[in-house]
């Protein structure tokens, strides 16, 4: 029986009037994912490059989210051919791939998401979940039209060749790493630096002017807005594990209280 799948999360920015909020799943855990991606959210970022993931999980995380309107982005832990090959096997349609600075790097991703003769990606759909087992008609030949390809910025480097980078044919969008961009500049740790978010925004007119969504990881509300301000149209606004710890930290402090001011049951200090 043919099956079809979802729209890709690419066509899904181009398609909209607002900006995209996210929910950034680090945990691992298929729980957590359904959790947040029944919480409303337009997407989620699935992480394999900071978060105890494998093929597996991962695998499990989609079974979870799939049922829910918000589209799942997998970021792969690096740019390279066999782990891009399997994700997309694991049905992935929308991939992240961390550290690009430079539009070469940008061309040899899009080579590793599509098939020969476009690029380089090994042909097992009859064995793989991507193209449901032979079960959607055309996938070998319209793979690409099913599959997004976003590449992260996280370099000083990479601000210089945003441009190229988001020009680059089959890059549907670049995702900026304020995090990973602050310690490359010197200022790790401070990625709401006024010369930070200036290589940012900078970024953003060059993707945008290339045609291309401009986005970035901001869970500080105010930088998140300022961003969006600035022309991102898709945001990562929080994280299952961040919002574990401090939801976590403040039933202990609402309860139980600091080492200064401890209170009782009853929620008065004593």
């Amino acid at each position: 029986m043919p099956l079809r799948l979802e729209p890709s999360f690419g066509q899904r920015l181009a398609e909209a009037e607002r900006t995209l909020y996210g929910g950034w799943i680090c945990s691992g855990s298929p729980v957590a994912a359904e959790i947040m991606a029944g919480a409303g959210l337009d997407w989620l970022l699935i992480d394999m490059e900071h978060a105890p993931n494998g093929l597996e999980s991962v695998l499990a995380q989609l079974h979870a989210v799939s049922g829910y309107p918000s589209a799942p982005v997998v970021r792969v832990p690096a740019g390279e051919t066999v782990i891009i090959k399997q994700v997309l096997d694991l049905g992935a349609q929308n991939i992240l791939v961390p550290m690009v600075s430079t539009a070469d790097q940008a061309r040899e991703i899009v080579a590793m998401t599509q098939y020969p003769p476009a690029g380089i990606r090994g042909v097992g759909s009859a064995l793989a979940r991507s193209g449901r087992w032979n079960r959607v008609e055309g996938y070998l030949q319209n793979g690409a039209d099913h599959v997004s390809v976003f590449v992260q910025i996280e370099t000083a480097e990479g601000i210089v060749n945003a441009a190229e980078i988001a020009a680059v044919e089959g890059i549907d969008g670049v995702f900026l790493g304020p995090s990973d961009l602050a310690a490359s500049m010197g200022l790790i740790g401070q990625q709401t630096h006024p010369d930070v978010v200036a290589s940012v925004t900078t970024a953003f007119t060059a993707i945008t002017e290339s045609g291309k969504p401009a986005g970035v990881n901001a869970f500080d509300p105010t930088a998140a807005r300022d961003y969006v301000d600035a022309g991102a149209s898709w945001v990562l606004v929080g994280a299952d594990v961040a919002l574990l710890a401090r939801g976590s930290e403040k039933l202990a402090a609402d309860f139980i209280g600091t080492d200064s001011t401890p209170v009782n049951t009853h929620g008065k200090e004593r």
